[in-house]
């Protein structure tokens, strides 16, 4: 921060931070001076607090005595102020207790996932599954569904599977499909999706598969199959905490957030910007670079296998976000997930 604020200015920015986090109210200086002890009058709490709101790390709404924090100030107190702790052993075994994956597809886990993080933070809980580029190959199935018409189901190491209909010249028979099947398992498997694409395309070069039918068919499929990348998916759990908070209460704002949770475009960009990073990320307010999630804050941290495999998942609510308890609730599930991929592909 360019500012440097001295004890008192920290103390009573975090305070008003908290306060406004906890009560959505704006706060006045006689109930910072009664709530927290600082041995400060009213009268000196408000010449802090008129000096904060002179350097822009408050604001007054409307003509209310109170103050609320602006985005700076909320940068300056999870940057400066925040004391992020970590969860106690006891803590991490409640967590898990929450999350029941035994039995469960890699999709019921992802949506789960979000579903717990929600129940947790009482924010919105957000899951991206892994790149469909960035899985490792198990198992591709063609079913016929018309003439030069399949539907291609692709199983990833960690259970995602992913379902496209494709296009073929030849009017190929279940059996047919049968054997490329087999042949296609029994060559990739183990591979990741990229290098399954470059392997197929120096197959379809080289003399063996000119003299090879059921290779060639198999090589020319399996391409138009895996070729294209898959749409994104993106599970949203609890979208109506979103609007039972009172930044989002008028109708115009309902409307932005619900249009917003349903194209899932707008998340999915603000998720993939925290694949390259480590650790957990916040996008507060304006950092999010859409006005159809203006207000919003982000908390995200992407979770992976050793074989490549990354995806991201977070947790959205107002920028008057309650950081403390939902940054280690983030950082301990993309842990969690994490490891729940490695075991699915050893």
């Amino acid at each position: 921060m360019a500012e440097e604020l001295n004890e008192r200015s920290q103390n009573i920015l975090e305070a008003i931070v908290e306060d406004y986090i906890a009560s959505a109210e704006p706060v006045g200086s006689r109930a910072i001076s009664r709530r927290h002890g600082f041995n400060l009058s009213p009268a000196s709490v408000r010449n802090v607090m008129s000096d904060l709101e002179e350097m822009g790390f408050l604001c007054s709404p409307h003509t209310s005595a109170g103050r609320i924090p602006t985005e700076k100030g909320y940068h300056y107190y999870i940057d400066s102020l925040l004391q992020v702790r970590d969860l106690s052993q006891e803590e991490e075994s409640q967590l898990r207790k929450n999350y029941r994956f035994k039995g469960m597809k890699m999709e019921d886990i992802m949506q789960e996932v979000g579903r717990v993080m929600s129940g947790l933070s009482n924010y919105t809980g957000l899951v991206m599954a892994p790149k469909f580029a960035s899985t490792v190959f198990r198992q591709i199935e063609f079913v016929r569904l018309s003439h030069g018409r399949l539907l291609v189901i692709y199983v990833s190491e960690t259970g995602l599977v992913q379902n496209k209909v494709i296009e073929v010249d030849a009017d190929l028979e279940q059996r047919d499909l049968e054997q490329i099947s087999n042949y296609l398992n029994h060559e990739l498997n183990g591979m990741s999706i990229l290098a399954v694409r470059e392997k197929i395309a120096r197959e379809l070069k080289s003399e063996r598969a000119r003299y090879d039918k059921l290779q060639k068919r198999a090589l020319r499929i399996s391409s138009a199959a895996l070729q294209d990348e898959a749409e994104e998916l993106l599970f949203v759990s609890g979208t109506s905490l979103m609007l039972e908070q009172p930044e989002f209460s008028t109708p115009e704002q309902m409307r932005r957030i619900i249009q917003t949770f349903e194209s899932k475009k707008i998340l999915i960009d603000l998720l993939d910007r925290s694949q390259n990073a480590q650790g957990v990320q916040i996008f507060i307010g304006s950092q999010n670079q859409d006005c159809q999630i203006e207000g919003c804050s982000l908390i995200t941290s992407k979770f992976s296998s050793q074989k490549g495999a990354v995806g991201t998942l977070g947790v959205i609510g107002p920028v008057r976000m309650d950081y403390s308890q939902v940054i280690p609730i983030v950082d301990f599930t993309a842990q969690l997930v994490s490891r729940i991929l490695e075991r699915e592909v050893e």
